[in-house]
């Protein structure tokens, strides 16, 4: 346990020393798997699937702010959408200016949150961000997880139905319109994900602020099972195609990861619990106060020492000459 600690300060203080190249590093690698994933898997135009032109919009989101990564990816897809169908773009760009509405109005400074969500999906972890947001932060965050959710669903549907949408005859526009919004906006499997992620988040968030002991480890089993059993109980009365296997990976490494991240950022000792009483002139105080379980980290300073002097007249000591020649 001690090194648990002692990596975990080290971790703090190496962030807080170079926090300056650490932020600009993530933000590119953010941006550079964003747009590379967007590509992928709508690549319809063939310009912007140029590496040189992912590479400099990277390396321009690496120094600016987070949600000029969300602007450059809404506009990706919308590119590519038009490449694709006229239909699908109309759609495309009423639901990401419906998004970006509701995004930058509620929740602007969660930008990062609105790009990992579709990655999150993307890699099979999903049911990490209910925890994870729940535990740092508030229920608005489901705002950035649900349109992460349905940008997701949005690229996969163009990537499963490229042939059906790139169709030009006039007298099937109509009906393309209403497989669109059929398979896109009404997808079942997307609202479950969707009322799913916003009900954990909620429960992890209420949970994990209550004054009673162990209340974040609670609040991460609480928030695993309810998804699992959301997931689970809503597939099976929606008749939709969740994976049982992969749904119980997902939220074991859901758990691991919320439970490191419980490590780092709320790491108490309850056995060393107190309780404060105080007044003044108006009210009576009652405090509970946790002691955080923190350890000092070792300087270690390596000091050479020199056993060997020298004479500082040059001769050698007394003793160390040569010895005289017998008769």
């Amino acid at each position: 346990m001690t090194t648990l600690l002692e990596i975990r300060e080290k971790i703090k203080l190496f962030y807080a020393k170079y926090d300056i190249y650490v932020m600009p590093l993530l933000k590119f690698l953010l941006a550079l798997t964003t747009f590379l994933m967007i590509n992928q898997n709508v690549g319809f135009m063939s310009r912007l699937k140029n590496p040189a032109i992912v590479l400099m919009m990277a390396l321009l989101c690496s120094i600016l702010p987070v949600n000029l990564i969300v602007i450059l990816g809404g506009l990706m897809i919308m590119a590519h959408a038009y490449a694709l169908s006229l239909e699908i773009f109309a759609i495309s760009a009423i639901l990401i200016l419906i998004m970006f509405l509701l995004y930058f109005r509620m929740t602007p400074q969660y930008g990062y949150l609105l790009v990992a969500a579709p990655l999150a999906f993307v890699f099979k972890v999903p049911y990490v961000l209910p925890l994870v947001m729940g535990l740092t932060a508030g229920p608005l965050t489901a705002i950035p997880v649900a349109c992460g959710t349905v940008v997701y669903y949005l690229l996969h549907y163009m990537k499963l139905n490229t042939n059906i949408i790139s169709e030009s005859e006039s007298d099937t526009m109509k009906q393309k319109v209403t497989y669109l919004i059929d398979n896109v906006v009404n997808n079942k499997e997307m609202l479950l994900f969707i009322a799913a992620f916003t009900l954990t988040l909620v429960l992890v968030y209420v949970i994990r602020r209550l004054s009673m002991d162990y209340a974040w480890q609670i609040a991460i089993v609480s928030g695993a099972i309810t998804d699992f059993m959301v997931l689970l109980i809503g597939g099976m009365m929606m008749q939709t195609s969740i994976k049982v296997l992969p749904l119980i990976l997902g939220s074991l490494f859901s758990v691991g990861v919320a439970v490191v991240l419980q490590f780092f950022l709320f790491s108490v000792d309850y056995s060393r619990t107190e309780y404060v009483q105080f007044e003044d002139d108006e009210y009576y105080y009652y405090v509970k106060a946790v002691p955080k379980v923190s350890i000092a980290v070792s300087d270690k300073k390596v000091k050479k020492i020199n056993t060997q002097k020298k004479s500082h007249s040059g001769k050698r000591p007394a003793g160390h000459g040569k010895p005289e020649a017998r008769r």
